[in-house]
């Protein structure tokens, strides 16, 4: 799975918002950017949602 896919679906299935990395080149590919600038709550969930998901999704991702 690429970075935009990762992404892509990681919004679709969990609401979490990342940027893909391959937004910043192809060094970035295979990696995502995520913002810390929400409250500690909001990161923990988040965090939650990102472990849920790449447990669904581990075969494809990695």
């Amino acid at each position: 799975m690429d970075s935009n896919t990762f992404a892509e679906e990681l919004l679709r299935e969990e609401k979490v918002a990342v940027t893909p990395g391959g937004a910043f080149g192809e060094c970035g590919e295979g990696y995502v950017r995520c913002s810390l600038a929400s409250s500690m709550e909001n990161l923990k969930e988040s965090l939650v949602r990102m472990e849920r998901f790449l447990e669904r999704h581990k075969k494809q991702v990695g």
